[in-house]
């Protein structure tokens, strides 16, 4: 029998292992709209940067401040927000987070200063750790039937995906006919319907047997998280340097002492034995891989469509459309797929259709148009699918559910860590190709011209318009087609990494049952 929360925020109930009622999976619907706004946030703000920066008059350092800010504590404060949720609530966690990022999107929207917009931005971040750590983990109290379980994580994540398709868009629109503050009250009304149904239709639970918030580990965390965030953002964005380097550095060591101080808590914030679980580690690194090479991937295939195939923004983000709607199919196909074909096998033919899609962007070619491009992108955001909807559900099956708050968290904050990994890894490794492509160019550059076409193809893009015509010309191709190898080698890394990871899953997890062969937990 299902004993259900009548509205009171704080108050825990007990959930049976019965089917869910239409109360569920209305109270799905909340979660999923709470956090497609964290998702959209994400994106806004990329497209709102050059009408702010100009209003606020905002210096350089500001503008990178106001960038990086939300994303930097988002992920810094996901594992204690999750873990916050294990012990006073999640539901509680949730609720607050969501009226706290309606209430800062206000703040945001009306900043007067580069420095308030800024503040307001890091406290919309650290309300944005709140909700998805808190919804991942109710999903799977209130879902125990493993079936629904699967098609509720990919309902989930649908919605998230659907955040970096509407973002763009909306965004765009917006910004065409108000002012950059407009696109951060867009939130406002889902978070503040979403606080307000939540309350009645979303059950409490938390870990009875958890003790109170260790401070000293908080404090650790961010010191791990923060210096590891900016190191590997700032190497992504411009290149290798002291200071990203002390701050990866940093990180790693602070890392060690908070892993050790953990192993000696009777109640850690992270309790790392979870890695001694072979499911969960193994597709929490899949997914980490998943994250990493494809997220660089797209950033190239965003400047690709712009910087070779001379698309407007706008333009690029409607031709991402596709893939990103492959993402959508996979994620809701996925579950059904389960059923009758063991999670290994599925997640590794997923991945044979994301190989096949990276091969297919090797095929992309400055003259050729950008059909390629869009076929392969779509390809590989369809063949994740199964890797994401699944693995999330094992990462979060695989620990107790008084743990399933601090999984979410660290599987999100392992997403965050993955993205900002990927497009340094994937961007270092591209510049080095693309320099090696750009050593001999054409007579008649001026040093200073030659070094600016050498740096990156933006730049090479900007100095060939300054050129006189058949120089430009010559200068502009070639450009391209170094950025076009670049593309190929990202391309065909990822693809390699991805025949691995399917290698591991299918031979490590192969034992893993389809879930209708599955106990509801």
């Amino acid at each position: 029998m299902m004993v259900e929360n009548e509205g009171k925020i704080g108050e825990p109930v007990t959930r049976g292992n019965g089917k869910a009622t239409v109360k569920e999976w209305v109270g799905l619907g909340v979660l999923g709209v709470t956090s497609l706004v964290v998702a959209v946030d994400l994106f806004v703000m990329l497209l709102a940067l050059p009408k702010l920066t100009g209003d606020l008059h905002a210096s350089s350092t500001q503008v990178l401040w106001i960038t990086d800010i939300y994303g930097f504590l988002l992920a810094g404060f996901m594992v204690t927000m999750g873990t916050l949720g294990d012990r006073i609530g999640r539901k509680k966690v949730l609720l607050i987070g969501s009226a706290a990022f309606a209430a800062i999107s206000v703040l945001v929207a009306f900043s007067q200063s580069a420095e308030m917009l800024i503040f307001s931005r890091a406290l919309l971040g650290i309300a944005g750790a709140m909700i998805a750590p808190a919804a991942l983990s109710l999903i799977r109290f209130m879902f125990p039937d493993p079936k629904e379980n699967a098609r509720a994580i990919s309902i989930w994540l649908t919605c998230l995906i659907s955040g970096s398709i509407l973002g763009p868009l909306v965004g765009g629109l917006l910004l065409e006919h108000f002012w950059w503050g407009s696109v951060f009250l867009v939130g406002v009304p889902p978070m503040v319907i979403g606080f307000l149904l939540g309350i009645r239709l979303l059950p409490e639970y938390k870990n009875p047997e958890a003790g109170r918030l260790h401070l000293p580990s908080v404090i650790l965390s961010l010191a791990t998280i923060l210096p590891l965030i900016y190191g590997i953002k700032e190497i992504a964005v411009n290149g290798w340097s002291i200071l990203p380097v002390v701050g990866l550095v940093v990180g790693i060591l602070f890392g060690v002492a908070f892993v050790r101080q953990q192993l000696k808590l009777s109640d850690p914030l992270v309790d790392v034995r979870l890695f001694q679980k072979p499911a969960f580690t193994i597709m929490l690194l899949a997914m980490l891989c998943n994250t990493m090479f494809p997220g660089g991937v797209m950033v190239l295939s965003t400047q690709f469509l712009q910087l070779v195939a001379g698309l407007s923004p706008l333009e690029a983000g409607l031709w991402m459309i596709p893939a990103m709607s492959g993402s959508i199919i996979g994620f809701l196909v996925s579950p059904y797929l389960a059923r009758f074909i063991r999670p290994a096998y599925l997640i590794g033919l997923g991945l044979l259709c994301s190989i096949a899609g990276l091969l297919v962007l090797c095929l992309t070619t400055v003259d050729g148009g950008i059909t390629p491009l869009i076929i392969g992108f779509a390809l590989f955001n369809l063949g994740a699918g199964p890797l994401v909807t699944l693995g999330t559900g094992i990462v979060i099956g695989a620990v107790p559910p008084q743990k399933a708050g601090s999984a979410a968290a660290i599987s999100q904050t392992g997403n965050e860590f993955g993205f900002a990994f990927g497009v340094a890894v994937v961007g270092s490794l591209g510049a080095f190709v693309y320099h090696t492509q750009t050593t001999n160019l054409p007579a008649g550059l001026s040093p200073s011209d030659a070094q600016a076409v050498r740096e990156t193809l933006a730049t090479a893009v900007d100095k060939a318009g300054h050129l006189p015509g058949p120089l430009g010309s010559e200068v502009l191709y070639l450009a391209r087609n170094a950025f076009a190898q670049e593309y190929h080698t990202a391309a065909l890394v990822s693809a390699v990494v991805m025949a691995i990871i399917a290698v591991v899953i299918v031979t490590r997890l192969k034992g893993t049952k389809p879930v209708s062969q599955e106990k509801a937990a």
